[in-house]
C-alpha cells in the first residue's frame, strides 16, 4: 500500500529506476491505487487546430513554480477534473523569458477527441511535471529520429531547443516523419523547425511513399550502425523497427523509446 501511494505522486527518482514514467504509471495502475495529486493551474493562452490531422495545438503560460523542462519530456494535464489527468508530450523548448508550454494532442479517444470543441483561450488547465527520460542524451555522432504521427511532438521540442541554443553538439541528425495525412500548415512549421535546427527532414506519407520499415531505413541511411535511434509512435511499429535493426547489428541500448500505453 505504501509503495502504491509513493507511485501515485509520480516521483522523478523512481521514474529513472523504472526506466521511464510510462512503466511506473502502468505499475501504479496495476496496483489499483489512485490519488489526487497537487498541480499548478495555468491559463490557456492560444489554440490552433489542424483539421485534417484532428490535432489541436495549445499553448499555456506558466508561472515561476514551473522550473523548466528538457526536450522530450511530458506533463500531465487536467482540463476537466471529471476526466482526470492525461499525459501529453511538451512540444516546445523551455524559455524562461516567455514561460510558455506548447502541447499537440491527437484525437485518440473520447477525451482527446472532444478537446477542440471544449477548450477555449482563457481556460484554466492544471499542469503536473515534467516527466520522462526521452531526452536525447548519448555519445554517438549521429542520431536517427523517428516520429510517427503524433509521435513527432518530442522531436519538435528538441528542434526548437537546438535552434534556441544554436548548435547540435556536432551530431548529424536525420528526422523521419511517417504520417497517414498531410496538413500543409503543420508540415510548413515542421520544415521550418528542421531548417532552423540543422536537422535533415524525411517525410513519409503512407499513401504516396509507402510505409517506413527497418529495411527502408537501412537503405536510406547507410551509416545507420553509427547512430542511435530515437523513436516515438505506435508500439507495434517500434517493436518491428527495433527487431529489424538489432537483428542487423544495432545494439539494443542504441534504440530509445518512451512508451505511452497509458490507457
Amino acid at each position: 500500500m505504501s509503495f502504491a501511494i509513493v507511485l501515485s505522486v509520480r516521483p522523478v527518482w523512481i521514474e529513472a529506476r523504472l526506466n521511464g514514467l510510462d512503466k511506473m504509471y502502468r505499475l501504479h495502475k496495476w496496483l489499483g491505487i489512485s490519488a489526487l495529486v497537487a498541480g499548478i493551474v495555468h491559463w490557456l493562452e492560444t489554440l490552433q487546430h489542424y483539421p485534417s490531422l484532428k490535432v489541436p495545438e495549445s499553448t499555456l503560460e506558466v508561472d515561476e513554480r514551473w522550473q523548466g523542462h528538457r526536450p522530450g519530456q511530458f506533463a500531465f494535464l487536467t482540463s476537466n477534473p471529471k476526466e482526470g489527468a492525461h499525459p501529453y508530450t511538451i512540444a516546445s523548448a523551455w524559455n524562461p523569458k516567455d514561460r510558455l508550454l506548447t502541447f499537440i494532442t491527437k484525437a485518440l479517444g473520447d477525451h482527446t477527441s472532444s478537446l477542440p470543441d471544449r477548450l477555449r483561450v482563457g481556460d484554466r488547465v492544471k499542469v503536473e511535471g515534467p516527466y520522462g527520460c526521452f531526452t536525447f542524451d548519448d555519445g554517438r555522432p549521429r542520431q536517427i529520429w523517428i516520429g510517427a504521427g503524433i509521435g513527432i511532438t518530442p522531436f519538435i521540442a528538441r528542434m526548437k531547443y537546438l535552434a534556441q541554443v544554436g548548435e547540435s553538439g556536432g551530431k548529424i541528425i536525420d528526422l523521419f516523419h511517417p504520417t497517414a495525412d498531410l496538413e500543409p500548415a503543420a508540415i510548413d512549421k515542421l520544415r521550418a523547425d528542421a531548417h532552423a535546427a540543422g536537422v535533415r527532414l524525411h517525410l513519409f506519407v503512407d499513401r504516396i511513399d509507402g510505409r517506413l520499415s527497418g529495411e527502408r531505413l537501412r537503405e536510406l541511411m547507410p551509416e545507420w550502425k553509427q547512430a542511435s535511434v530515437w523513436f516515438c509512435g505506435p508500439v507495434a511499429f517500434a517493436h518491428a523497427l527495433r527487431a529489424d535493426l538489432t537483428a542487423h547489428g544495432l545494439s539494443d541500448d542504441a534504440f530509445h523509446q518512451e512508451l505511452f500505453e497509458m490507457r
